[in-house]
């Protein structure tokens, strides 16, 4: 009877398992719309199907989709009540609506946001991520919702003792958001000498922007580019020089690397960079170059607003 039960139900397995892997490619492509009506069809016919109301959930919070994400996944938690992620996901999902209703009804969801997640967190004691989202959440309420500063660094610790870079860079995001920016930059240092990731070092260069700080962002992402021969480290070097009006020669220098090295790729487009090239020589007060790259910039964006205000401005040098 086994054996026969296998067998009936072999085929269902087989139709299943093809019809992820199709939608996982659709992810892969952003086609999450397509993704959605697929999974619905799949998900009526198989209304208590783990796998088929996860991928339909995960295709409506790509899509922003928050209602509809949230009755995915709170399904989810009834049918798999001991699975740690879904109640991560149902609770990212309300998260994600709360802050797009207004202050009075995110008040009524904020409580069932904070419960998921600590019920993801005691069901899974190395589940990074819904310590991640506890940090946040605890130090982003106001103290009368919950919000509390040793409960997020609570977390912060959990997170350094299931992985040292995680943890330095949550307590760099507490000490950010509490205002003690030496206490972060300490922490965000700590996780590049220990991590060396890329998303370490954008946090950093990122947090000196933040602090108005244009030439230690422009060091570390000079460091960054030592360790990370990415062509977009470029264009961000000569961004911050153009923006704050800071080593002029040294954003001229990389922004001209960018436009040598552009692949099309990138996620800054060329016009972009003539455009920072024109502010550069704007700033130089050299009118001729300054004319010569916003004019290259519209020609490629034309009727680009900041393109158009920042030729008016060349203009009247």
């Amino acid at each position: 009877m086994k054996f026969l039960y296998i067998l009936l139900c072999f085929p269902t397995i087989l139709f299943g398992q093809a019809k992820f892997e199709a939608i996982e490619q659709l992810f892969a492509q952003k086609q999450f719309e397509k993704a959605q009506e697929m999974m619905l069809q799949y998900v009526a016919s198989n209304p208590n199907d783990i796998r088929g109301l996860e991928l339909l959930g995960d295709a409506y919070s790509n899509q922003k989709k928050w209602d509809d994400a949230q009755n995915c996944y709170k399904k989810l938690t009834k049918l798999a009540p001991n699975n740690a992620n879904y109640y991560y996901k149902y609770g990212g999902a309300l998260g994600m609506k709360a802050l797009n209703v207004s202050k009075l009804n995110a008040l009524t969801i904020i409580g069932d946001v904070k419960s998921s997640f600590l019920k993801a967190a005691e069901l899974d004691p190395k589940h990074i991520d819904v310590r991640w989202a506890l940090v946040e959440l605890y130090m982003q309420l106001p103290g009368i919702l919950g919000g509390s500063r040793s409960k997020s660094f609570k977390y912060a610790e959990e997170l350094e003792r299931l992985s040292k870079v995680d943890g330095y860079l949550a307590k760099a995001f507490i000490y950010e958001s509490d205002s003690q920016p030496d206490r972060a930059e300490d922490y965000y240092e700590k996780a590049i000498k220990v991590g060396g990731s890329l998303t370490c070092y954008n946090k950093l260069t990122t947090f000196y922007e933040k602090q108005k700080q244009p030439e230690k962002a422009i060091a570390n992402l000079e460091a960054t580019k030592l360790k990370y021969d990415h062509n977009i480290l470029n264009y961000e070097v000569g961004k911050l020089a153009a923006e704050y009006n800071v080593e002029l020669d040294k954003g001229e220098r990389y922004l001209l690397v960018y436009l040598e090295n552009y692949s099309g790729n990138e996620a800054s487009p060329k016009a972009w960079a003539h455009y920072r090239l024109a502010q550069i020589f704007k700033h130089k007060k050299e009118k001729d170059k300054a004319l010569e790259y916003i004019n290259l910039a519209l020609s490629e964006l034309p009727k680009l607003k900041p393109f158009e205000e920042e030729k008016e401005t060349i203009l009247g040098l």
